[in-house]
């Protein structure tokens, strides 16, 4: 019973577009070898300043991240997209979130999406994750202070699961987010072993501001899972509730990209505040102890 309902999960979990929407080629027509000419994407013009990253993760697989460099950002958003796209269907709405939020954006697709290579699974896309989020750091230089995660869909998996271990996040988004693969298919109380993506633990781990976004009319992905995992998070922030959105619309309703904007905002608000207290020092108190009016005497 447990291996049949894993391996539903599982079927539900990933459907990458057949064949890839997209080709990674490297300019100048060097092909694969020599290292002579900068990656690209096809469909993306050199003037749209994105690059183009092939990085290996701990599984072997090679995995495609785009890096769209925003000239003002102050944070970089690490974007897991959803279970049946891959980085060519999402290239336009990349290029509105950078210009609407001012943000950087570290988009990628996961092992056996788009020309990433291996096969799909709930580990390897946790090892995606982290291979990308080493490439942040080491080409970038992105500290977790600066990072905001985004899941939509089944992206909010490796999402939590990184959000987890990271303690100085700056931010987190669930968009159209799950409570854990079985939920989806059946409202189970507890949690199965089998189960995968495992949110409803996790996100009780995370300890930055986390905003949930939810279609009400979602008939996918329940929007009950959305309000579950905003009221078992730790730092809340408002959650938009979309009336009528569905699973894979949220983008086309006009308080989606308002709201994100309020978002971002506020975490660069937040940054500017925390900034400023530890730049402060300790205490009045503190720095004047050895002054004898502050001492009590017999």
């Amino acid at each position: 019973m447990g291996n049949v309902t894993s391996s539903v999960a599982a079927r539900f979990a990933f459907f990458p577009p057949e064949p890839a929407t997209y080709e990674v080629f490297r300019e100048g027509g060097g092909g694969g070898g020599g290292g002579e000419g900068r990656l690209r994407l096809s469909g993306l013009s050199p003037e749209k300043n994105v690059e183009v990253h092939v990085v290996e993760t701990k599984a072997g697989n090679r995995v495609v991240a785009t890096f769209w460099r925003h000239p003002a950002a102050r944070f970089t958003l690490l974007y897991s997209h959803g279970n049946a796209a891959d980085l060519g269907q999402m290239l336009d709405l990349f290029h509105e979130l950078r210009a609407h939020l001012r943000v950087n954006i570290m988009s990628y697709d996961y092992s056996g999406y788009g020309a990433s290579t291996g096969k799909p699974s709930e580990f390897n896309t946790y090892y995606d994750i982290e291979a990308v989020l080493d490439c942040l750091k080491e080409e970038y230089g992105i500290k977790q202070e600066e990072l905001i995660l985004y899941g939509q869909s089944v992206g909010s998996g490796p999402t939590l699961h990184l959000a987890a271990q990271l303690q100085k996040l700056r931010g987190v988004v669930l968009h159209s987010a799950i409570l854990s693969g079985i939920r989806v298919l059946y409202p189970v109380k507890v949690t199965f072993w089998f189960d995968i993506f495992k949110n409803i633990d996790k996100i009780r781990l995370v300890n930055c501001p986390t905003f949930v976004i939810h279609g009400t009319a979602d008939d996918i992905v329940d929007w009950t899972h959305g309000k579950r995992l905003w009221e078992l998070s730790k730092e809340k922030y408002d959650p938009l509730w979309i009336k009528g959105g569905g699973h894979c619309n949220l983008e086309t309703y006009p308080e989606y990209i308002k709201h994100l904007k309020k978002f971002i905002s506020a975490m660069e608000k937040l940054s500017a505040k925390q900034a400023k207290q530890n730049s402060q020092p300790p205490s009045a108190i503190r720095e004047v102890k050895h002054n004898k009016c502050l001492r009590f005497g017999k």
